[in-house]
């Protein structure tokens, strides 16, 4: 009687926090782990996301994807992705919360690939942290002042304070609130009304911004997009 080979068991390699890995083997391990939702690699370092409280991340999540969806809705040529993948350089793929980026063919900075990722900085990217002790304000900001993401915001639920960085010569100046509003420099009219988003009073955060969205330098940047 001839005996079967023992079968070889190849056990598949895990996704961990902390792991040191390249961006083409944290995509292959990823891959390899769909009950993974949230996972992203840092300057080289995984982190994989825990599992999300609602008044500290998931209403707040929520809350700037309807702000920044209006926006969108009144500006053709730009495009909203709420926690897309994208792949920044060799050590950085981030999974942001959300992001603003202008198309490729109206002069945007980052592309989609062929396999349905970002590639490249996105104009804007968003992100919903707890505290100022986030890695969001140290490892991640470095990665996207590097790779030329041209504003970041962060919001911080627990201190209740907003952060919105806007690259300048290759460093980021965090900006002021003027009269209680911030508004962004690469999209035209996108304002955020700071005390109203912290109190929770989405009617007025999108009246605010509506009154961005009906300003002239907003209908100038909607037909300089709709001309390229």
């Amino acid at each position: 009687m001839v005996k079967s080979p023992t079968p070889v068991i190849t056990q598949l390699p895990i996704l961990e926090n902390g792991d040191r890995l390249s961006r083409v083997e944290f995509e292959r391990r990823y891959h390899q782990m769909p009950e993974i939702r949230k996972a992203e690699l840092i300057e080289g370092v995984v982190y994989v996301a825990s599992p999300v409280r609602v008044n500290k991340h998931g209403q707040p999540h929520g809350r700037i994807i309807t702000w920044l969806g209006t926006y969108e809705a009144a500006t053709p040529g730009i495009m909203l992705c709420d926690n897309s993948t994208v792949r920044l350089d060799f050590d950085n793929e981030p999974q942001p919360d959300a992001l603003l980026r202008i198309e490729q063919d109206k002069g945007g900075q980052s592309r989609i690939s062929e396999d349905d990722y970002i590639e490249g900085a996105p104009e804007l990217i968003v992100e919903v942290a707890a505290s100022s002790a986030s890695y969001d304000l140290y490892d991640k900001l470095r990665a996207y002042r590097r790779n030329g993401v041209k504003e970041y915001l962060v919001w911080l639920t627990q201190e209740r304070k907003f952060r919105w960085y806007v690259l300048r010569e290759g460093e980021y100046v965090q900006q002021q609130p003027d009269a209680g509003i911030l508004s962004s420099q690469v999209f035209p009219g996108l304002r955020l009304g700071v005390e109203a988003l912290l109190a929770g009073k989405m009617q007025q955060v999108l009246a605010v911004l509506q009154e961005g969205i009906d300003s002239e330098m907003h209908q100038e940047f909607v037909a300089r997009l709709a001309s390229v």
